[in-house]
């Protein structure tokens, strides 16, 4: 399957457990750790492992290999590694504190129109 049929899944996924802020970089020429970083936030723990569990569980429902998860237990940030993409779904303080779209400013956002409810 394409990065950008996974990045699809991923993105429809989160908004089926009301992701917020979603952001996804095109990591493609800046960057060779993967094709696509996926960006969201959350207003609770709860929620953040909701995002993931239902991510993970499309993934396998898709036949995607997850290829780790990180960061579970705390559920401030939790990194779902798919390969050619990744998945950061943050609680509201740590994205703005860890920032990754200033850190990769280089790499183009898309847009995620198409796939999420306006």
């Amino acid at each position: 399957m394409e990065s950008k049929q996974i990045l699809e899944i991923a993105v429809k996924a989160a908004e089926n457990k009301r992701a917020e802020e979603l952001t996804a970089l095109d990591m493609t020429k800046v960057s060779l750790l993967a094709d696509y970083f996926l960006i969201m936030e959350a207003n609770s723990t709860r929620q953040v492992q909701a995002i993931a569990d239902e991510i993970t569980d499309q993934m396998a429902a898709n036949n995607v290999e997850v290829r780790d998860v990180e960061g579970k237990d705390a559920a401030s940030w939790i990194l779902i590694d798919l390969g050619d993409v990744v998945v950061h779904v943050f609680q509201k303080d740590q994205r703005s504190h860890y920032n990754l779209e200033k850190l990769w400013s280089d790499a183009p956002t898309m847009d995620l129109g198409e796939w999420v409810e306006a």
